[in-house]
């Protein structure tokens, strides 16, 4: 979670996805199971999810397949109580140039640490800049997952991982609920860089910033955010 100081803010020390406590018994890995490539700023998370008592996955992908985090890790139920996690509501997060629109939920930053609880949606940062309610005076942040291991989470809609770069061009417009931004850049930065970055934290009047994981070729471990921004539409 980023601290205001002087009119600066510093970005969270770390952007990950949710852990999990191993117990083998109950782990029902798929051959074709999913790594998550969680949004993470100084290391990436694995993961392996479970299924339900009757089989059913406890998380899924855009395309309905179990996602699987590695094993050996989980989530501390204070911190996701802080979260205070929704993953959907009244509005939709859309890139019509990618054919993306997904819901868009909400959730908090804790501990400097913000953590995207679902793969099939986006998240605007309640304690982070302002509420899409509140654009006008200063930046929303918008994060969701991208997966490897052949998943598909929202951010793989934004990333071309062959080329390294955003598939989201200059120009194109993104829709947060009834808002509309026109992209500005994107650019792919190291997620040890990244909450030091002041520039990207800035709460600025009328502005969007959007951060997935950037995937690699070898479906390594991610090292690299991708950070797209953009600026309201009148």
């Amino acid at each position: 979670m980023g601290r205001r100081g002087a009119g600066r803010r510093r970005g969270p020390g770390l952007l990950r996805g949710r852990h999990f406590r191993s117990r083998r018994a109950r782990w029902s890995l798929a051959a074709a199971a999913l790594l998550a490539a969680a949004l993470v700023l100084t290391g990436s998370l694995g993961a392996v999810f479970t299924t339900q008592q009757d089989g059913t996955p406890t998380a899924v992908d855009m395309q309905g397949n179990p996602v699987a985090p590695d094993e050996g890790t989980a989530p501390d139920p204070a911190h996701a109580k802080a979260m205070n996690a929704v993953d959907t509501g009244p509005d939709m997060f859309k890139v019509p140039s990618v054919g993306l629109e997904i819901p868009l939920g909400a959730m908090n930053a804790v501990g400097g640490v913000i953590t995207p609880p679902g793969f099939r949606s986006a998240y605007w940062v309640r304690n982070m800049g302002v509420s899409p309610d509140q654009a006008g005076s200063g930046t929303v942040f918008v994060v969701m997952h991208s997966l490897r291991g052949g998943g598909m989470g929202p951010g793989n809609y934004l990333i071309d991982v062959q080329q390294a770069r955003s598939t989201v061009a200059v120009g194109a417009t993104i829709e947060v609920g009834r808002l509309k931004y026109t992209v500005d850049g994107s650019t792919p930065i190291s997620k040890d860089r990244l909450p030091a970055l002041t520039g990207i934290w800035d709460s600025k009047p009328n502005r969007l910033v959007v951060i997935t994981c950037l995937l690699r070729p070898n479906d390594a471990t991610p090292i690299d955010n991708m950070v797209i921004t953009a600026t309201r539409q009148p």
